[in-house]
């Protein structure tokens, strides 16, 4: 791809994100919407390959079906009160319609069918911008109405979500896919939160977009696809494949990890709101994707792979990806900001 046209297509996702991010106006986010769409789909299909065609139009398919479903909720919604405020939905039938529409944006369970099959095809870098950018405006307007949304049609997905992302990922072998069942389950962390704690779920998305960054650029890095190439990789970039399990773990969210960060202070607050066979089983749930994350680790860390050369030296390549062992640290080095963030909250 020529670098002025993917400059064009980098600078219209910044625009799209922005655009939602900064309106108040329900049109003008839809808009922002349509241009992340519209501006994402020519990057999935830079590969010319039948499978990055296929996730490029599934992709389309169902990002216009959800922005479809918004403007239809937010029209009701105009109709029956007269405010296209983002933050004024008080239709019942518009903010229903509206949650369902975001789920389906978002990749959340039972809308989430999509996700794993669209990562399936794509490059490694294009799963990442489709992973962490593309989940920002979704999500923003999900904190923005969280206040009126349908708070037990949230926390069934969520749920739905947790539990289906850990038990997708388990017999998988592509690493894509294993991070698209990963990216299922901690939207369902956020999406149950959010309804008690926005500030939660904001900061739940910030570790999940640290640590799924991490992961991608590791996974670049070592050019693994699937898991018999994740064995490999301790003979290429031995120092990165130890630190790819530290990174591992924080996804599953072990202390002393970031990721043990949002999912600890989410079981506080669902404690505190007398939610407790709920929190036991969304602690019981995360089980299901530590398993697929030590499995990973065991791959790299206690297996190797068919016709292992005999030479000690192995093709080590060159590391491109300067922002990796910045990425690694905050994925491992946030834990002590807990107080900190208490005392915020």
């Amino acid at each position: 791809m020529s670098p002025y046209t993917l400059s064009m297509l980098m600078s219209s996702l910044a625009v799209g994100t922005t655009t939602t991010l900064l309106s108040y106006h329900w049109f003008l986010a839809w808009m922002g919407l349509e241009i992340n769409t519209l501006a994402i789909v020519p990057l999935m299909t830079k590969m010319h390959h039948p499978r990055a065609t296929e996730s490029a139009t599934k992709y389309f398919l169902t990002q216009a079906t959800a922005s479809a479903l918004i403007l239809f909720s937010t029209i009701m919604n105009a109709w029956v009160t007269g405010e296209w405020t983002i933050i004024d939905m008080n239709h019942y039938t518009s903010t229903t319609i509206l949650t369902i529409a975001l789920a389906i944006k978002l990749g959340i369970a039972p809308f989430h069918l999509w996700l794993p099959d669209v990562l399936q095809g794509l490059n490694m870098m294009t799963c990442l911008i489709l992973s962490t950018w593309q989940k920002l405006a979704p999500m923003a307007l999900l904190i923005l109405t969280s206040h009126q949304l349908n708070t037990n049609l949230l926390a069934v997905m969520a749920l739905m979500s947790m539990i289906l992302g850990g038990w997708g990922g388990l017999n998988q072998t592509q690493t894509r896919k294993i991070m698209a069942y990963s990216s299922i389950a901690h939207l369902g962390w956020m999406t149950m939160i959010v309804s008690f704690a926005p500030n939660l779920a904001l900061l739940n998305l910030l570790v999940y977009i640290i640590l799924t960054s991490s992961m991608f650029m590791t996974l670049m890095t070592m050019s693994a696809t699937n898991m018999n190439k994740l064995s490999a990789s301790w003979l290429k970039t031995p120092t990165l494949a130890a630190l790819t399990m530290i990174v591992l773990m924080a996804l599953g969210g072990l202390p002393p990890t970031s990721g043990f960060l949002p999912k600890w202070l989410i079981l506080q607050e669902m404690t505190k709101q007398h939610l407790n066979i709920l929190s036991i089983t969304m602690a019981m749930s995360a089980l299901l994707s530590l398993f697929f994350y030590l499995r990973l680790s065991y791959a790299i860390s206690m297996t190797s792979p068919p016709h292992i050369s005999n030479s000690n030296l192995s093709w080590r390549k060159k590391n491109n990806l300067q922002i990796i062992p910045m990425m690694i640290v905050l994925s491992t080095m946030m834990m002590p900001m807990t107080p900190t963030l208490l005392v915020m909250n």
